[in-house]
């Protein structure tokens, strides 16, 4: 009778399975093949195989108990008589040896497999011993049509798919900084760890075909809030306990030591939660890319404003002002269909892992179609209307008086979602999507997106009180950590009379979401301006008063405040001021080669009065230098 000697699963990364399904790079000796597309094994028997009189079959198994009719044990038979979920056929025979071709649906389970060979003979059914040799991983596939996740643009999936290096953008709207990042989906032990991820969530193995519910699983999964998952956030300024945020240069690090530890590691904020996200997708094979939307709303009651409240003299209440304004927010965006929605609503869909508020009691958003939001259909799963906020907010003033009334003084329908950006395909420069997100400001089709938007319980202002006749303008500034620098703020009278305004200027430390810190400056200067004037006021910041107040990614915020005595209008202006930070410059050795061992240099310079303390630096080189970390007392 036939008997089974060996089998080859060809899963060099020269051979034909791993280049033919884009997974060469994987730094793993297992085959690690993509749905919806053939793959080969070649099986060497006793004797030659006679189609007539031997019969065998090829089966696979995922997870703890696997049952044929939960899809998690699929037999594949050579031959097209019996039928199987999964195509099978040989694809040569030479000697003792069969290859065969396995095309596992487009939408079965994606995970780690196990694969058997079992031949019928005389005495019953024989089956090849459990050997780990022959785990194989099946991935999802954006290069099919029938998967869910296919997408249809070769430069895309080479960014969204296969790139390894990332650039994040940060800063200020007007002042855009770029964090580079090492995604490392392909490294080894990464595949493992996300994995891992899927089975700590409890998730049902047989979800683990459908992207919606991966990604979802996953955006609770990646905060520790309410599951033990990967990252705990802290926004706090105080990382004693673990990395500070902005020390992170890689996904790699983060997603081994939570596999390894099985434990929360510390700390991120919301970069870092996009990033290991991206990383994620990525190496499941979901195209993903990370976004960056500028001056975001965090809504704390789900209305479209931002509700920033003054003292009756102009004076902003930082008691009473609970919803913030981060100066930039970091989310994901993935690729798959929506067979949940109506058509036109698949393609890129927001997950955010990043823990702001609950979702059907967790801490996770999305996938919420990009579609969706632009074209105000908010009320399609999953936490639409919470994206939209995020970018369609308006900034509403209120003026409170002594007996707690409120009243709108002054609303900005243009500050929130100001830009949104990503990383071009291809390219190391950035792309500006905000036209995905949201009709140009002011045009007749975003009045009907924000009107449609109520119509599922998004409340907006109404009111539109007057505009002032005086307008407050703050300069642009450029300046570094440690700088003195001026302040001009300039009053501009449009009206022909004389105008006194009353003006409060405060500068605070800010934290990116828009928490506020220390106040390190306030003023309250009263301004006459002549009829159709305008005025200058300066107002002087001395580094001693802010530096010792500095948190990380230091951010000034300046907002200044006025009522015009003889109108009662209120005039408001804000600005945030990114400080720049020193520069670090990398020399690396000459005349590299190959084999041969390089130095790398760090530089940096001390641009201070003072010496610097507890300095921490950090570097890896994605594929030839695992990540490395010095600290200077």
């Amino acid at each position: 009778y036939l008997d089974i000697l060996d089998v080859d699963m060809m899963s060099r990364p020269d051979e034909i399975n791993k280049t033919q399904h884009h997974t060469m790079l994987f730094n793993s000796n297992y085959l690690v093949v993509r749905r919806g597309q053939e793959f080969q094994v070649k099986i060497n028997f006793s004797r030659p195989y006679k189609p007539a009189e031997d019969k065998f079959a090829v089966e696979f198994t995922i997870g703890s108990s696997p049952h044929y009719s939960k899809g998690t044990y699929i037999p594949v038979f050579p031959t097209k008589e019996r039928k199987s979920p999964w195509e099978g056929r040989i694809t040569n025979t030479s000697d003792n040896s069969v290859t065969m071709g396995i095309t596992p649906a487009a939408n079965c389970i994606v995970g780690k497999y196990h694969l058997y060979v079992a031949v019928v003979t005389p005495f019953g059914i024989r089956r090849t011993r459990r050997d780990n040799s022959r785990d194989l991983y099946i991935l999802f596939n954006p290069w099919v049509a029938a998967d869910a996740v296919f997408l249809d643009d070769e430069e895309e999936r080479q960014e969204c798919v296969m790139t390894e290096m990332g650039i994040i953008y940060h800063g200020a709207f007007d002042d855009i900084a770029e964090r580079n990042w090492n995604y490392g989906q392909f490294n080894y032990g990464v595949l493992d760890a996300c994995l891992y991820i899927m089975d700590r969530s409890e998730m049902p193995i047989t979800n683990r075909g459908d992207p919606v519910k991966v990604t979802r699983k996953a955006s609770a999964m990646l905060n520790s809030h309410d599951d033990e998952g990967v990252l705990v956030g802290n926004w706090s300024g105080d990382y004693t306990y673990g990395v500070a945020p902005t020390s992170w240069t890689g996904s790699t690090d983060i997603l081994l030591s939570y596999a390894s530890s099985k434990m929360p590691v510390c700390y991120a904020q919301c970069w870092v939660y996009a990033a290991i996200f991206n990383t994620f997708l990525r190496c499941l094979g979901i195209p993903s890319r990370v976004v960056t939307n500028y001056y975001s709303a965090h809504d704390n009651d789900g209305n479209l404003k931002t509700d920033i409240i003054l003292e009756e003299n102009g004076r902003i209440d930082r008691g009473r002002t609970r919803d913030s304004i981060w100066n930039y927010h970091c989310w994901n965006e993935c690729y798959m269909s929506r067979p949940d929605l109506p058509t036109g609503f698949g393609g890129w869909q927001v997950v955010d892992a990043t823990p702001q508020e609950t979702s059907d009691g967790m801490y996770r958003c999305g996938p919420a179609s990009v579609q969706a939001i632009k074209h105000g259909q908010i009320c399609f799963p999953f936490d639409a209307a919470f994206v939209f906020a995020e970018v369609n907010s308006d900034v509403v003033f209120y003026s409170r008086s002594k007996d707690g009334t409120m009243e709108p003084v002054k609303v900005n329908r243009t500050h929130v979602g100001r830009m949104i950006l990503t990383k071009a395909a291809g390219d190391v420069t950035r792309r500006d999507i905000t036209d995905q997100y949201k009709f140009p400001e002011g045009s007749k089709e975003e009045r009907t997106v924000l009107e449609k938007a109520e119509e599922y319980g998004c409340k907006q202002e109404k009111s539109n009180p007057p505009m002032a006749d005086v307008d407050l303008v703050l300069p642009t500034l450029e300046i570094s950590v440690g700088d003195d620098f001026d302040l001009n703020l300039e009053f501009i009278n449009r009206s022909d009379q004389r105008r006194i305004v009353d003006t409060y200027i405060s500068g605070t430390v800010v934290y990116y979401t828009g928490v506020t810190g220390y106040e390190f400056l306030f003023r309250n200067p009263t301004v006459t301006i002549g009829p159709n004037k305008s005025v200058k006021e300066l107002v002087v910041v001395e580094s001693k008063n802010y530096m010792k107040h500095l948190v990380e990614q230091a951010n000034l915020h300046f907002i200044a405040t006025g009522k015009v005595k003889e109108t009662g209008q209120i005039v408001t202006a804000m600005k945030v001021v990114t400080l720049r930070t020193p520069k670090l410059t990398i020399v690396v050795s000459e005349g590299g080669k190959v084999n041969e061992e390089m130095m790398a240099t760090v530089e940096f310079t001390n641009p201070f009065t003072f010496s610097l303390e507890g300095v921490y630096i950090r570097m890896e080189g994605p594929g030839i230098m695992q990540p490395k970390s010095k600290y200077y007392r």
